[in-house]
């Protein structure tokens, strides 16, 4: 049994693995859908989800999973219920793993003896491996090779679970990370170089693009999303600046015309509808191994990078 609570838990040498196992399920296609079997996997999203939530759901049903989906608003949750207990009841039901999606950071930590594989699907504003998995996936099918490549996040870094996963994770692989976004949303934690907007987009080979968390900012926006996007989205203009065979991403719900301008979201360059697909391989690819992995969890501990 192995928990998937942060990426940067693993080696370079598992995530490799996890990434070529959701390769060969991307060239499987629609072929790809294994026989219904008798394992059952609990869905708990304590915030509202539509990418990840119906990719997880996706990935289970293509792996012949049967599936509970939990709802925070219609379960005892209303009633005081712990997370704790919601878990040890889907346990008790007979769930041989969990997928979690909580606005706590960490709130995995208190699900420590917890005996089924925990798989977080976003703690807060802490983590959202699958996401980085699923990023991972999209720029080595556009490059092969990340060591050396330049990847620019651009947005809201402070509240970005996205940013936290990816920034770590990109690092390990030899990335060079780029960061940029409103001063006031900075994030000193994040492994990278601040630059300017525009450097970001001129230098980078793929520039990914975040929403910013309205849900978690304390204060309104001191800008209209006009402003915002001139000063801070990515325009026709800085598109046509970027390098000629870059790439745009978006972990996603895009907010048209703020953090992209409408025109980008389908360009070439776009690999956002990409990434959705290659999210339910890289879940798909996430669940084999929590289930059948006899390694343990390793979320206090740093592994060692293998480049």
């Amino acid at each position: 049994m192995a928990h998937l609570l942060r990426l940067n838990d693993l080696s370079v040498e598992e995530i490799h693995s996890l990434l070529d196992r959701a390769e060969q399920i991307n060239a499987m296609s629609d072929e790809g859908w294994l026989e219904p079997n008798h394992t059952l996997v609990a869905n708990l999203f304590y915030e509202p989800s539509t990418r990840t939530r119906f990719s997880f759901e996706t990935a289970e049903r293509r792996l012949g999973f049967q599936v509970l989906n939990f709802s925070s608003k219609t379960s005892s949750a209303q009633k005081g219920e712990s997370l704790y207990d919601t878990v040890r009841t889907m346990e008790s039901l007979g769930a041989k793993a969990v997928v979690i999606r909580h606005q706590q950071e960490a709130y995995y930590e208190q699900l420590r003896t917890i005996n089924i594989p925990i798989l977080n699907a976003g703690d807060g504003t802490g983590n959202h491996p699958t996401q980085a998995l699923l990023d991972l996936l999209t720029l080595r099918e556009a490059f092969t090779h990340l060591k050396g490549r330049t990847v620019a996040i651009i947005g809201d870094l402070r509240y970005s679970r996205v940013a936290n996963a990816d920034a770590e994770v990109l690092q390990r692989f030899g990335c060079r990370v780029l960061l940029s976004g409103p001063k006031e949303w900075s994030n000193s934690a994040l492994p990278g170089t601040y630059v300017t907007v525009d450097q970001a987009v001129e230098e980078a080979d793929a520039v990914i693009m975040l929403r910013i968390q309205h849900e978690r900012h304390q204060h309104t926006m001191k800008m209209s999303k006009e402003q915002y996007h001139a000063r801070y989205g990515l325009t026709q203009d800085r598109a046509l600046r970027m390098k000629p065979d870059s790439i745009i991403m978006h972990p996603g719900p895009i907010n048209r015309g703020v953090e992209m301008d409408d025109a980008l979201v389908e360009c070439s360059r776009s690999r956002y509808f990409k990434q959705i697909r290659n999210g339910v391989s890289a879940r798909m690819a996430a669940l084999e191994w929590t289930l059948n992995s006899t390694a343990t969890s390793r979320h206090a501990e740093r592994v060692p990078e293998m480049l």
